[in-house]
């Protein structure tokens, strides 16, 4: 349950690179295409980037999110905090659809869907980071966590440490 929860999660994480990456080809493209001539109107209906771009952002992210939620609640028993950080990540899929059609009536809200795509990746990571909290069996205390300190006293009989 674990590696499947980490998979997902590491989907949505490449997911995001993948969409940035073909925004920026669809613009860069189009750019060139103006240079050499081509007229973009309102015809216009971009090209394998923007399509790319398109099609990944409205149905595989929002698609992984959703599963990546729904697992969460099976592996909530050996990852801590996985709705939590499930919830998140699928919001923020959520937002990013939203402020794309929005940013259509207002450009400038399309610096906010960049931004939020960089939150999107950070969330990712941080639930496909969650599995390895959980530690080997998903038990004790989670990694990176300070042990406790024994208390009572020393062979000796003084409280000071030996």
């Amino acid at each position: 349950m674990k590696q499947t929860y980490r998979v997902l999660a590491g989907l949505i994480a490449l997911g995001v690179l993948v969409q940035a990456g073909s925004v920026a080809y669809g613009w860069f493209d189009a750019i060139s295409a103006v240079d050499a001539g081509t007229v973009i109107d309102g015809n216009y209906e971009g090209n394998a980037g923007h399509m790319l771009h398109g099609m990944i952002g409205m149905m595989v992210m929002p698609l992984l999110g959703l599963i990546l939620l729904i697992l969460s609640f099976v592996a909530a028993k050996s990852i801590p905090q996985a709705r939590k950080w499930a919830g998140i990540v699928f919001g923020l899929i959520v937002l990013q659809v939203a402020l794309a059609f929005a940013a259509f009536s207002a450009p400038i809200i399309g610096a906010l869907h960049g931004i939020n795509a960089l939150v999107l990746f950070g969330a990712a990571a941080r639930a496909g980071a969650l599995t390895r909290a959980a530690g080997a069996g998903g038990h004790g205390a989670p990694a990176g966590a300070v042990p406790s300190q024994r208390t009572g006293t020393s062979a000796t009989g003084s409280s000071l440490p030996a």
